[in-house]
């Protein structure tokens, strides 16, 4: 049984699309874009954006983004470094585009984070940390409730 020309493209989208991923998990903190990520993959940066959100539900720079927050949450959680020191360790390089990504995927600001988290994470395992503290994806985290 052989598959269709369309079935066969799609298989080689989604191979190059987990590669894309791949690249970005691994690569995180590095300067990355779209436009380099399509490069990267041989595919413009719209098909790109449109066959990666088909297949993991968000944009390429969303789950840039959101890695690049998850990895922010467990320096801040480490306590040794300052907001700044960290924006710049997982790869932004604007401290306000990182400051306001963060406040949306977990709903307070990365130094109100950094404060309560040692707090709350205190002699729990990293892994588990990990876990509990997570970020939203592809919405906005619920307001802190106010007494």
């Amino acid at each position: 049984m052989t598959s269709s020309p369309t079935e066969a493209q799609h298989l080689r989208d989604l191979a190059r699309l987990r590669r894309v991923r791949d690249r970005i998990d691994r690569e995180y903190a590095q300067p990355l874009d779209v436009e380099a990520l399509a490069r990267g993959a041989n595919m413009s940066a719209g098909h790109l954006s449109r066959r990666f959100r088909l297949a993991y539900g968000e944009s390429p720079y969303a789950y840039l983004m959101t890695r690049r927050i998850e990895r922010a949450m467990a320096l801040l959680r480490r306590g040794d470094l300052s907001v700044t020191e960290v924006c710049f360790a997982v790869g932004c390089s604007s401290l306000g585009t990182f400051s306001t990504r963060f406040t949306e995927l977990v709903g307070m600001s990365p130094s109100v984070y950094r404060r309560e988290a040692a707090r709350a994470t205190a002699g729990m395992p990293p892994c588990v940390a990990k876990q509990v503290t997570r970020p939203v994806r592809e919405r906005e985290a619920p307001a802190p409730e106010r007494a």
